[in-house]
């Protein structure tokens, strides 16, 4: 799984319950909407992501353009917990041999 793809994760499980526009999860993880929406029909395609659209009326009240609003399925929100641990593991050990290495 690319970097891109666990800060999505990461950035979906701060509240899974709670569904994200793909602005917001944009700014949270620095991601270029041009990078971000590959990454979330991906992982929309596998099941870890569903999305949705907002009602006509919020957006027509508001004078925006209509969202999209993604949010871990179940079995996503399973397989992020266990990615992200994974890769905050890995890069405590990197971080627990830099001292010894010389960095």
């Amino acid at each position: 799984m690319t970097p891109q793809t666990i800060e999505v994760l990461r950035a979906l499980l701060d509240d899974p319950a709670t569904p994200r526009y793909g602005l917001d999860i944009a700014r949270q993880t620095g991601l270029k909407t041009g990078t971000l929406h590959p990454i979330l029909a991906r992982l929309q395609r596998i099941g870890l992501v569903e999305s949705f659209w907002e009602d006509p009326a919020e957006h027509e009240d508001q004078g925006r353009p209509r969202r999209r609003y993604y949010r871990l399925t179940g079995l996503g929100a399973a397989q992020a917990h266990q990615v992200v641990a994974r890769t905050e593991a890995s890069t405590g050990r990197l971080s627990a041999l830099r001292p010894r290495l010389g960095h």
